[in-house]
Protein backbone atom coordinates (compact mmCIF):
# COMPACT_ATOMS: atom_id res chain seq x y z
CA UNK A 1 0.00 0.00 0.00
CA UNK A 2 2.08 2.93 -1.32
CA UNK A 3 -0.46 5.50 -0.12
CA UNK A 4 0.72 5.26 3.48
CA UNK A 5 4.34 5.72 2.44
CA UNK A 6 3.37 8.83 0.49
CA UNK A 7 1.37 10.21 3.43
CA UNK A 8 4.32 9.62 5.72
CA UNK A 9 6.73 11.38 3.35
CA UNK A 10 4.50 14.43 3.10
CA UNK A 11 4.06 14.40 6.87
CA UNK A 12 7.84 14.19 7.32
CA UNK A 13 8.38 17.27 5.15
CA UNK A 14 5.64 19.23 6.91
CA UNK A 15 7.08 18.37 10.32
CA UNK A 16 10.13 20.46 9.41
CA UNK A 17 8.41 23.55 8.00
CA UNK A 18 4.93 23.57 9.56
CA UNK A 19 2.38 26.22 8.65
CA UNK A 20 2.50 29.49 10.55
CA UNK A 21 -0.56 31.28 11.94
CA UNK A 22 0.03 34.34 9.79
CA UNK A 23 -3.61 35.23 9.02
CA UNK A 24 -5.56 37.38 11.46
CA UNK A 25 -9.21 37.54 12.48
CA UNK A 26 -9.81 41.29 12.58
CA UNK A 27 -12.87 41.09 14.85
CA UNK A 28 -11.66 38.88 17.68
CA UNK A 29 -7.97 39.62 17.11
CA UNK A 30 -6.54 36.11 16.90
CA UNK A 31 -4.17 34.52 14.40
CA UNK A 32 -5.00 31.43 12.38
CA UNK A 33 -3.67 29.31 9.52
CA UNK A 34 -5.54 30.23 6.34
CA UNK A 35 -6.56 27.96 3.49
CA UNK A 36 -4.12 29.64 1.07
CA UNK A 37 -1.23 28.85 3.40
CA UNK A 38 -2.36 25.21 3.48
CA UNK A 39 -2.57 25.00 -0.32
CA UNK A 40 0.82 26.68 -0.73
CA UNK A 41 2.47 24.26 1.68
CA UNK A 42 0.68 21.11 0.53
CA UNK A 43 0.69 21.46 -3.26
CA UNK A 44 4.43 21.03 -3.97
CA UNK A 45 4.76 18.20 -1.44
CA UNK A 46 1.80 16.30 -2.86
CA UNK A 47 3.24 16.62 -6.35
CA UNK A 48 6.72 15.60 -5.22
CA UNK A 49 5.60 12.47 -3.40
CA UNK A 50 2.87 11.36 -5.81
CA UNK A 51 -0.08 11.83 -3.46
CA UNK A 52 -3.47 13.08 -4.63
CA UNK A 53 -6.18 14.49 -2.36
CA UNK A 54 -9.58 14.08 -4.00
CA UNK A 55 -12.56 15.74 -2.24
CA UNK A 56 -16.13 14.46 -2.17
CA UNK A 57 -19.00 16.36 -0.54
CA UNK A 58 -21.48 13.97 1.07
CA UNK A 59 -24.03 16.47 2.32
CA UNK A 60 -24.71 20.18 2.70
CA UNK A 61 -26.97 21.95 5.17
CA UNK A 62 -27.72 25.66 4.82
CA UNK A 63 -29.53 27.72 7.45
CA UNK A 64 -30.42 31.39 7.24
CA UNK A 65 -29.66 33.43 10.34
CA UNK A 66 -29.58 37.12 11.22
CA UNK A 67 -26.70 39.03 12.78
CA UNK A 68 -27.03 41.68 15.47
CA UNK A 69 -27.45 44.38 12.82
CA UNK A 70 -30.31 42.57 11.12
CA UNK A 71 -28.29 41.39 8.11
CA UNK A 72 -29.03 37.93 6.74
CA UNK A 73 -26.30 35.33 7.21
CA UNK A 74 -26.06 31.96 5.54
CA UNK A 75 -24.69 29.24 7.83
CA UNK A 76 -23.46 26.20 5.90
CA UNK A 77 -22.24 22.82 7.13
CA UNK A 78 -20.73 20.34 4.70
CA UNK A 79 -19.90 16.70 5.37
CA UNK A 80 -16.89 15.73 3.28
CA UNK A 81 -14.69 12.78 2.45
CA UNK A 82 -11.18 13.08 1.06
CA UNK A 83 -9.50 10.21 -0.78
CA UNK A 84 -5.74 10.22 -0.34
CA UNK A 85 -4.58 8.30 -3.41
CA UNK A 86 -1.09 7.10 -4.30
CA UNK A 87 -0.24 7.99 -7.90
CA UNK A 88 2.15 5.03 -7.98
CA UNK A 89 -0.21 2.11 -7.36
CA UNK A 90 -3.67 3.64 -6.91
CA UNK A 91 -3.97 2.59 -3.28
CA UNK A 92 -6.00 4.99 -1.20
CA UNK A 93 -7.04 5.96 2.29
CA UNK A 94 -10.26 7.92 2.90
CA UNK A 95 -10.70 10.47 5.67
CA UNK A 96 -13.98 12.12 6.66
CA UNK A 97 -14.53 15.52 8.22
CA UNK A 98 -16.92 18.46 8.42
CA UNK A 99 -16.65 22.12 7.49
CA UNK A 100 -18.70 25.03 8.83
CA UNK A 101 -18.86 28.65 7.74
CA UNK A 102 -21.08 31.74 7.67
CA UNK A 103 -21.28 34.46 5.05
CA UNK A 104 -23.65 37.28 4.21
CA UNK A 105 -23.28 36.65 0.47
CA UNK A 106 -22.70 33.61 -1.71
CA UNK A 107 -19.40 32.38 -0.23
CA UNK A 108 -20.61 30.31 2.76
CA UNK A 109 -20.43 26.98 0.91
CA UNK A 110 -16.99 27.78 -0.54
CA UNK A 111 -15.71 28.68 2.91
CA UNK A 112 -17.19 25.55 4.47
CA UNK A 113 -15.52 23.34 1.85
CA UNK A 114 -12.22 25.13 2.40
CA UNK A 115 -12.54 24.62 6.16
CA UNK A 116 -13.21 20.91 5.67
CA UNK A 117 -10.11 20.55 3.47
CA UNK A 118 -7.94 22.60 5.82
CA UNK A 119 -8.76 20.64 8.95
CA UNK A 120 -8.61 17.31 7.13
CA UNK A 121 -5.01 18.18 6.21
CA UNK A 122 -4.18 19.41 9.71
CA UNK A 123 -5.31 16.15 11.25
CA UNK A 124 -4.16 13.68 8.59
CA UNK A 125 -0.66 15.12 8.34
CA UNK A 126 -0.33 16.45 11.92
CA UNK A 127 0.83 19.82 10.57
CA UNK A 128 2.58 21.86 13.27
CA UNK A 129 2.17 25.61 13.74
CA UNK A 130 4.98 27.89 12.37
CA UNK A 131 -7.86 35.66 0.06
CA UNK A 132 -10.75 35.99 2.01
CA UNK A 133 -12.17 32.51 1.58
CA UNK A 134 -11.52 31.19 5.06
CA UNK A 135 -14.14 30.67 7.76
CA UNK A 136 -11.68 31.70 10.49
CA UNK A 137 -11.23 35.15 8.94
CA UNK A 138 -14.63 36.38 10.10
CA UNK A 139 -16.66 36.45 13.28
CA UNK A 140 -20.41 36.97 13.03
CA UNK A 141 -22.62 37.97 15.95
CA UNK A 142 -25.79 35.99 15.40
CA UNK A 143 -29.04 37.29 16.78
CA UNK A 144 -30.76 34.79 19.04
CA UNK A 145 -33.71 33.16 17.35
CA UNK A 146 -37.13 33.97 18.78
CA UNK A 147 -38.99 30.93 20.15
CA UNK A 148 -41.85 29.76 17.95
CA UNK A 149 -45.17 29.41 19.76
CA UNK A 150 -46.92 26.11 19.05
CA UNK A 151 -50.67 26.19 18.45
CA UNK A 152 -52.78 25.05 21.41
CA UNK A 153 -54.59 22.50 19.24
CA UNK A 154 -51.29 20.75 18.44
CA UNK A 155 -50.36 20.55 22.11
CA UNK A 156 -53.78 19.19 23.09
CA UNK A 157 -53.79 16.60 20.28
CA UNK A 158 -50.41 15.31 21.41
CA UNK A 159 -51.50 15.25 25.06
CA UNK A 160 -54.54 13.18 24.07
CA UNK A 161 -52.37 10.77 22.06
CA UNK A 162 -50.06 10.35 25.05
CA UNK A 163 -52.96 9.76 27.43
CA UNK A 164 -54.37 7.09 25.10
CA UNK A 165 -51.12 5.14 24.75
CA UNK A 166 -51.66 1.52 25.78
CA UNK A 167 -48.18 0.49 26.86
CA UNK A 168 -44.71 1.84 27.57
CA UNK A 169 -43.34 1.10 24.11
CA UNK A 170 -46.21 2.93 22.45
CA UNK A 171 -45.80 5.82 24.88
CA UNK A 172 -42.13 6.17 23.93
CA UNK A 173 -42.98 6.38 20.23
CA UNK A 174 -45.81 8.86 20.71
CA UNK A 175 -43.71 11.02 23.03
CA UNK A 176 -40.84 11.17 20.52
CA UNK A 177 -43.17 12.39 17.78
CA UNK A 178 -44.88 14.84 20.13
CA UNK A 179 -41.70 16.39 21.51
CA UNK A 180 -40.35 16.92 17.98
CA UNK A 181 -43.57 18.70 17.04
CA UNK A 182 -43.36 21.21 19.91
CA UNK A 183 -39.63 21.55 20.54
CA UNK A 184 -39.59 25.24 19.53
CA UNK A 185 -41.96 26.12 22.41
CA UNK A 186 -40.52 25.67 25.90
CA UNK A 187 -43.92 25.79 27.60
CA UNK A 188 -45.32 23.19 25.18
CA UNK A 189 -42.31 20.92 25.81
CA UNK A 190 -42.98 21.13 29.56
CA UNK A 191 -46.66 20.21 29.08
CA UNK A 192 -45.91 17.27 26.79
CA UNK A 193 -43.21 16.00 29.15
CA UNK A 194 -45.56 16.27 32.12
CA UNK A 195 -48.26 14.35 30.22
CA UNK A 196 -45.73 11.65 29.36
CA UNK A 197 -44.61 11.34 32.98
CA UNK A 198 -48.22 11.04 34.21
CA UNK A 199 -49.11 8.40 31.64
CA UNK A 200 -45.90 6.49 32.31
CA UNK A 201 -46.73 6.32 36.01
CA UNK A 202 -50.24 5.09 35.18
CA UNK A 203 -48.97 2.40 32.81
CA UNK A 204 -46.42 1.18 35.32
CA UNK A 205 -49.25 0.83 37.87
CA UNK A 206 -51.43 -0.99 35.34
CA UNK A 207 -48.59 -3.16 34.02
CA UNK A 208 -49.46 -6.49 35.75
CA UNK A 209 -52.93 -6.37 34.19
CA UNK A 210 -51.73 -5.28 30.78
CA UNK A 211 -51.25 -8.41 28.71
CA UNK A 212 -49.36 -6.49 26.04
CA UNK A 213 -46.54 -5.81 28.49
CA UNK A 214 -46.85 -8.77 30.84
CA UNK A 215 -43.47 -10.24 31.61
CA UNK A 216 -41.62 -7.46 29.76
CA UNK A 217 -39.11 -5.18 31.46
CA UNK A 218 -40.22 -1.62 32.03
CA UNK A 219 -38.36 0.78 29.74
CA UNK A 220 -37.87 4.44 30.52
CA UNK A 221 -39.74 6.67 28.12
Amino acid sequence: MKVYQAINKVQHELSKIGIAKDSKNQVQNFNFRGIDAVYNAMSPLLAEHGLCILPRMLSRICEERVNAKGTALFYVTVEAEFDLVSAEDGSKHTIKTFGEAMDSGDKATNKAMSAAYKYACFQAFAIPTEGDNDADAHTHEVKAAKPVKVAESIIVDNEIAINESENIDELKKIFTVAINAVQSDREAVARITAAKDRRKAELQTELPANSGNAGKPVLAA
